[in-house]
């Protein structure tokens, strides 16, 4: 399913705007691991499509791992929770980069998700992005991977950020942290 690439003026009006968690409904399985991004991206906030940007490696990632059982479209993504997954965001803003954001909407982010895995109980949250883990659990020596650190019985595991910009990863050494995580999930 290929959802066309939003135009300038679409892009320019979806800053800011806030992208709806993907979360399971009364007839999905439990919640397995719960992925976090680090905000929306303009193209993720205009098409109302988690780690939407063309060259976003989040999708090819979770296939390769073995979370999905083919790849799927950012359009696809309503399928993850009758798979036990769900998506969310440390910060709902929307923006071109994630450096746009400052510590404080970080933090304010993790607080949020401290309330939100209260609420939904996954087994597993699991943020993309070290350095936004960093902030909002305010953890500066935090390194990918599982975290000794729970927020009740919900495990805490860092990835690699699969933006398309993060150019210390490849597509194997991303699928390859995903995998760990789908080990350890069930």
């Amino acid at each position: 399913m290929i959802v066309p690439v939003p135009s300038p003026a679409e892009l320019e009006s979806a800053k800011n705007k806030l992208l709806p968690d993907v979360l399971p409904g009364p007839d999905d399985p439990p919640l397995r691991v719960l992925f976090c991004g680090i905000n929306p991206g303009l193209v993720s906030a205009a098409t109302g499509h988690h780690f939407a940007r063309p060259g976003n490696r989040f999708w090819p990632a979770l296939h390769a791992s073995g979370f999905t059982p083919r790849l799927f479209a950012p359009a696809e993504q309503g399928l993850l929770p009758a798979l036990g997954l769900g998506i969310t965001n440390v910060a709902p803003r929307a923006t071109a980069r994630a450096d746009e954001l400052d510590d404080a909407e970080l933090v304010a982010g993790g607080e949020r998700l401290r309330a939100l895995v209260a609420e939904v109980r996954p087994a597993w949250l699991a943020v993309v992005g070290i350095g936004a883990y960093r902030v909002a659990f305010a953890d500066r020596r935090a390194a990918a991977g599982r975290q000794e650190r729970t927020l009740g019985p919900t495990g805490l595991w860092v990835l690699p950020n699969p933006s398309g910009l993060n150019a210390h990863h490849t597509p194997a050494t991303l699928a390859a942290a995903f995998a760990a995580l789908r080990e350890v999930s069930g």
